[in-house]
């Protein structure tokens, strides 16, 4: 079995002090796929276990950021979607919100996608990322299938967000350009695996931190892992962990065969 977790940590120094560390040996994941690490280029953080680190960071200071952590060496790790092999960040991904690490049996690609911020003031950009994405997972799934995953910025469905009709074509994430972005992954051939294995309302990755909304379970699930159709009969588990504090988010995973 191969466990793989993602977290929008919301900026990893804060959580490395609520426990971070802790929770990394608990999970005991083999992989760990981080968003919104908010670093400055510094990539001295030591990982007891995860001798395969992978970082981007974005130009701007204490801003967006992914990073990948691995018990299992990569054959190629690849930055932005311009499939460049580097050892450092693509000049192409100046928001460092893309790293692809590839494997034997599959691509891994983890994904902090833009915010269309309040207002929607940035949705057009978005719709043009979600379209170049998708572009950029059907090349690769040319060679091998795919796993992505991360903080995508959208709550697919009613079901995943506590208040659908309040914030539809209101709300940053829940508007119907986003949603149809989502769509055209799925009509791609991209399973959204939570949902394989969970039917139910009320299953939450992300709550705001006004209005005690987390204590509430007031959320939405914009976290996801998605894996290419051909990888469904590898699927073992899906899940959320929202007992795990530190972020805003919670933690989510998925658990695959070998």
């Amino acid at each position: 079995m191969t466990k793989l977790i993602s977290w929008n940590v919301n900026g990893l120094r804060a959580v490395l002090q609520k426990g971070f560390l802790k929770y990394l040996e608990k999970e005991d994941a083999d992989i760990v796929c981080l968003q919104e690490t908010k670093l400055d280029h510094e990539k001295t953080i030591p990982f007891k276990d995860y001798p395969y680190v992978y970082w981007s960071c974005a130009d701007k200071k204490g801003y967006s950021g992914t990073a990948v952590l691995s018990k299992i060496k990569p054959l190629h790790a690849y930055y932005g979607i311009t499939l460049q092999d580097h050892d450092h960040d693509d000049p192409d991904d100046p928001e460092g919100r893309i790293i692809t690490l590839e494997f034997a049996a599959y691509f891994l690609v983890t994904v902090y996608t833009p915010n269309s911020q309040r207002g929607l003031l940035r949705l057009a950009y978005r719709k043009k990322w979600d379209k170049e994405f998708l572009a950029f997972l059907k090349q690769l799934e040319k060679k091998k299938p795919i796993i992505f995953c991360g903080d995508l910025n959208v709550a697919h469905q009613p079901i995943d967000l506590a208040h659908p009709a309040s914030n539809y074509n209101k709300t940053a994430g829940y508007t119907q350009t986003e949603i149809d972005g989502f769509d055209q992954l799925i009509a791609a051939g991209f399973i959204d695996t939570f949902r394989v294995f969970h039917k139910e309302s009320g299953q939450y990755s992300w709550w705001s931190y006004m209005f005690n909304a987390r204590q509430k379970n007031v959320g939405w699930r914009i976290d996801y892992f998605c894996v290419s159709k051909t990888l469904k009969p590898k699927l073992v588990d899906a899940f959320i962990r929202p007992e795990i504090m530190g972020s805003d988010h919670a933690p989510v995973g998925l658990i695959l065969k070998d």
